[in-house]
């Protein structure tokens, strides 16, 4: 696969051209944190301000996620994915043109929407590559997709500086003249441009092969009763994460209590709507006259604990991408445009760490503990990080040797970050093929129930080392716990290694089939 990887033809150009437009919607929905400090200035806001609008940057795109794993699975990634880039302009010109805080509010909101796009681009990839190298595809198109956030914060900025001379621009106190305003609406622009090029060059299956949908797309379809009470259980949090944002959002001034009440009983009501809707898709089950034979069944544990994994791994990715700018210009007293460039190390390992997490799935023989040694690795590695502020402390603030070790920690720690997150997805296709997208977009919801929930840890610890020190050892032990419950809850996957996915044939160059093979392309 490495050797065909460049060849753009066949199930290489939809990799290719997939991970782009994942790459992108991360550029759009990243373009907030590089100018984080200019626009606190611009607008004058106080520190608690902009760490909300941070945490509504992913908070829209718990429900967002859900929402496409659904259109997903019903519409074809094509239609869907195409969609979401071209959506991406609206809340960038919101954003890039807003004059209040409110305003701001509300584009960072609609902008989690663009989040969902991930869970899109992993049924694409699923339907292109067998079994048995969906790790590393997965990984490719995870790790190059979001190495958008990287560089965001690597080039925005310069390009804001370069264009100063249009009008909006805006002095940062203690960094160059930026026009923040133009930047932003142009990645959107960008995307949605993208977005049309991207319908009409890509297919969403191969030749030959029929793209599986479940027979309804209102909820989960489960095989046992009680797999639909543990999708019961594991819906709670993704309400909850909801109320908790609606909470830091009253905290701030945006909601009144009356309308925070409002709100909470919707999200309330939003959780009993998709309860109903679950018991739709699953009544025949749940009244026994519909019984899955063995063979077409699949264990919902396996889902509830790869949305753990998701919980520590792009949850905490998330919300450090969010926070480590700031950490590094604290901790350090460095410029704030040389700790973003420091800070962007963090997320510039996802072009090799996740897919080296997919390709080490692939080759070990066990996803599971491949799983499992990741996720301990990772909250090791966040440890570790705790204890920077510390050793700098002794050192000295700003010495050169702290920073370079500082930087190589945080790469090193991001390594397990980002290969667990690849690990995660070489599992979720090999659950259920025909709800693979639904099942990735509940994982993928995860991932930003752990953004919202460590960045309003985030909001709350106090400033500055003793904040820093509490959020990273709070991401390290939960890290060590999921990885726990990966060694001895987890199962292999069945066909983890086939060449086929369940329930598929092999479409042959001549466009007859072979059962139990794989696509050639």
């Amino acid at each position: 696969m490495l050797g065909e990887m460049w060849s753009f033809r066949g199930r290489y150009k939809i990799l290719h051209m997939t991970w782009f437009a994942f790459f992108l919607s991360f550029v759009v929905w990243f373009n907030l944190a590089p100018f984080s400090t200019a626009i606190a200035a611009d607008f004058g806001l106080e520190v608690g301000q902009i760490r909300t609008i941070a945490i509504c940057n992913v908070a829209l795109t718990v429900p967002a996620r859900i929402i496409i794993g659904m259109l997903l699975d019903k519409y074809g990634p094509r239609l869907t994915y195409s969609l979401l880039l071209m959506y991406a302009a609206v809340p960038c010109i919101i954003f890039a043109s807003a004059q209040t805080f409110n305003q701001l509010v509300v584009g960072r909101l609609l902008m989690g929407i663009v989040g969902a796009g991930f869970v899109i681009g992993i049924r694409m990839t699923a339907e292109w590559f067998p079994p048995k190298e969906i790790g590393l595809a997965e990984g490719i198109y995870g790790g190059w997709g979001n190495f958008g956030s990287a560089f965001s914060a690597f080039t925005l900025v310069a390009v804001a500086g370069a264009l100063n001379f249009i009008p909006g621009a805006f002095q940062v106190p203690d960094g160059p003249l930026l026009n923040w305003r133009f930047v932003i609406a142009a990645t959107g622009i960008i995307a949605a441009l993208y977005g049309c090029l991207y319908y009409f060059n890509v297919q969403d299956t191969p030749p030959g092969k029929v793209y599986q949908r479940p027979s309804s797309t209102r909820g989960i379809e489960v095989t046992t009763v009680k797999d639909f009470w543990g999708l019961m259980l594991m819906n709670l949090p993704l309400t909850g994460i909801l109320i908790v944002l609606a909470w830091r959002l009253k905290k701030v001034g945006f909601l009144n209590p009356g309308t925070f009440g409002l709100v909470v009983a919707c999200f309330i009501a939003l959780y009993l709507f998709q309860a109903y809707n679950c018991w739709a898709v699953n009544k025949d089950l749940l009244s026994g006259a519909k019984r899955y034979p063995a063979e077409d069944r699949y264990k919902f544990k396996q889902v509830a604990i790869l949305e753990l994994t998701y919980i520590v791994n792009f949850g905490s990715e998330l919300a450090v991408v969010s926070m480590l700018p700031t950490f590094f210009e604290t901790t350090f007293g460095l410029p704030k445009a040389m700790a973003g460039m420091l800070a962007a190390s963090y997320a510039f390992m996802n072009l090799v760490a996740r897919p080296g997490g997919g390709l080490i799935s692939d080759k070990l023989g066990s996803r599971k503990i491949t799983m499992g040694v990741l996720t301990l690795c990772m909250g090791l590695g966040y440890l570790v990080m705790s204890s920077i502020p510390a050793i700098s402390a002794r050192v000295g603030q700003g010495s050169t040797p702290m920073v370079i070790l500082a930087v190589i920690l945080t790469m090193a720690c991001s390594f397990f970050v980002q290969a667990g997150e690849g690990s995660t997805f070489a599992i979720v296709p090999l659950i259920k093929r025909r709800v693979t997208g639904q099942v990735a977009g509940n994982v993928g919801a995860y991932g930003n129930v752990g953004a919202v929930a460590y960045l309003t840890l985030y909001s709350l610890v106090p400033e500055g080392d003793v904040g820093n020190v509490i959020f990273f050892q709070t991401l390290g032990i939960a890290s060590i716990i999921v990885a726990f419950l990966c060694f001895f809850i987890l199962e292999e996957p069945q066909g983890s290694f086939a060449e086929a996915h369940e329930g598929e044939d092999l479409v042959v160059p001549g466009g007859s089939s072979v059962p139990d093979g794989s696509y050639i392309g």
